[in-house]
Formats: structure tokens, C-alpha cells, sequence
């Protein structure tokens, strides 16, 4: 079966720092973008960043660039996510994502993982 695990979450001062981890039970990890959604109370899921196959391009949401970077090692099927600078409006529900390609969309993805939980205080 495909899982994808997401740790890393937790509670955090404003303008902290947190690396979430996403271990990826897929065989055939390389040949899937990854990314990163997260999911507010009562907002839809909305795009962080992804990341392509082969590590060199990384895309970012305009509230997020800047301060996240995601990173991916084929080697361990881990993908990454440092968040600095986080702020208030970051804390969210926070899933891994699989997909064929490189989306910007939740309808895209293949694969979700189970959600790890950001909070930022004031």
C-alpha cells in the first residue's frame, strides 16, 4: 500500500522555525513530484510548495516564498519542509502530497498523507 507519513508538526512561537519530514512508502518515489498543502479550520486546502522529481526545481505559494523550502532525498523517499519565520496565519493542518507531476492544486495530487499539525502563536 501507498503511504505517505508526515511528523514534524507542533506548537511554535511566532517567527520560529519547524522542519516537517514526509517518509514515502512509494516504490517508485523518484518519479513523483511531491509537495506540500496545508488545510486551516474552515478553509480549503490550499498549495505550500512542491517540489519535481529530481530535486532541482521548487515551487512556492506567494505567502510562503521566502520563508519555506522544501527539499527532497530520493535516496531516504523523505521530503522536507524547513519553515522559518512562521507567523500566526501559518498554523494549519499541513499534508504531504504525491503526484505524477508538479501541481499547484489539491484535485491534482495522488497520494496525501495523513496531516501533521502547525501551530504558531503570537
Amino acid at each position: 500500500q501507498v503511504q505517505l507519513v508526515d511528523t514534524g508538526g507542533g506548537l511554535v512561537q511566532a517567527g520560529g522555525s519547524l522542519r516537517l519530514s514526509c517518509a514515502a512508502s512509494l516504490r517508485t518515489f523518484s518519479i513523483y513530484a511531491m509537495g506540500w498543502f496545508r488545510q486551516a479550520p474552515g478553509k480549503e486546502r490550499e498549495f505550500v510548495a512542491a517540489i519535481n522529481r529530481s530535486g532541482d526545481n521548487a515551487y512556492y505559494a506567494d505567502s510562503v516564498k521566502g520563508r519555506f523550502t522544501i527539499s527532497r532525498d530520493n535516496a531516504k523517499n523523505t521530503v522536507y519542509l524547513q519553515m522559518n519565520s512562521l507567523k500566526p496565519e501559518d498554523t494549519a493542518v499541513y499534508y504531504c502530497a504525491a503526484a505524477i507531476v508538479v501541481v499547484t492544486k489539491p484535485s491534482g495530487v495522488n497520494y496525501w498523507g495523513q496531516g501533521t499539525q502547525v501551530t504558531v502563536s503570537s
